[in-house]
């Protein structure tokens, strides 16, 4: 009886449990600072990617052309190219990721001296 009591007081206060609110300037959860956007590009991309994948920008920024094509490129093309799997897996990756929203290259701090 009385968990039914608090449940439903619970359910009918529900202000009591608010989200917070978005406010201007406040990073909503986990974000950096904006120093750290840059304009995406192949180039950028796969340099935020690293492990060696920057070696194909020339290739890819030659043979796919904008990075809007690279976010839509598949699997077949990107071995067509030449790209070995080890580094086509991790194009595909974070191109995934970056489409959703959930990874962005950073660029590099300006380091004030």
């Amino acid at each position: 009886m009385a968990m039914a009591m608090v449940l439903k007081h619970i359910l009918s206060n529900r202000n009591t449990f608010s989200v917070p609110r978005l406010v201007p300037g406040f990073p909503r959860f986990f974000s950096k600072s904006n120093q750290y956007l840059v304009k995406v590009g192949i180039p950028e991309f796969l340099n935020g990617v690293g492990r060696g994948v920057e070696t194909h920008v020339p290739k890819l920024e030659a043979e796919i052309g904008n990075f809007q094509k690279l976010l839509v490129t598949r699997t077949l093309k990107l071995k067509k190219l030449g790209i070995p799997c080890k580094h086509r897996k991790l194009i595909l990756k974070y191109t995934h990721k970056y489409r959703l929203g959930l990874w962005r290259p950073r660029a590099e701090p300006v380091k004030s001296s």
